[in-house]
């Protein structure tokens, strides 16, 4: 049985604090020098979320949209950079091969790929929220299948294509 739904602001106790925490750290690992740390990406997070009085039916509704409010985030961040110093910053590049989009190449900056993933999103909602949950929150595949709330074999060849959908537009 399902539990009811809880207040965004009211969900992150401090286990799920440390989590989103975590999931932050991890997407900054390795990207250089960048103004934004994780506590403060968690933070925004949580102030967007809880200004917008959302509303999380479990844990992992929470997880999805904190990946939503995180991705927003960033990219305002990116835009904001830029605008100011144009060429960015190295924090504003994804590395494909570390968010398991690809083997290896030249990192993608993250207004480009968040370009892309809105793209994706009018063909497949799915596979847009798959990339999403696995690119900024880090998450392996079978918790972003209890986050979608769908089986692990769905996931998985969401994640391929969605992949091989990213790989050639990023070629092209």
């Amino acid at each position: 049985m399902n539990a009811p739904p809880v207040d965004a602001g009211v969900a992150l106790t401090p286990q799920v604090y440390a989590e989103l925490r975590a999931l932050a750290a991890r997407y900054f690992r390795g990207r250089g020098a960048h103004t934004l740390q994780p506590t403060a990406l968690v933070n925004e997070a949580y102030l967007k979320l809880d200004r917008a009085g959302t509303v999380a039916r479990d844990r992992e509704h929470f997880f999805a949209i904190a990946a939503t409010a995180m991705r927003q985030i960033l990219t305002d961040h990116a835009r904001r950079a830029q605008a100011e110093k144009r060429g960015g910053a190295d924090w504003q590049r994804v590395t494909l091969e570390s968010r398991g989009l690809g083997e290896a190449g030249a990192p993608v900056d993250l207004l480009a790929l968040d370009d892309l993933l809105t793209k994706l999103a009018a063909l497949s909602e799915r596979q847009a929220r798959v990339v999403e949950l696995r690119v900024f929150t880090g998450l392996p595949l079978p918790e972003v299948a209890e986050v979608l709330d769908t089986s692990l074999r769905t996931v998985e060849r969401e994640w391929r294509f969605a992949r091989a959908w990213l790989r050639r537009a990023l070629g092209a």
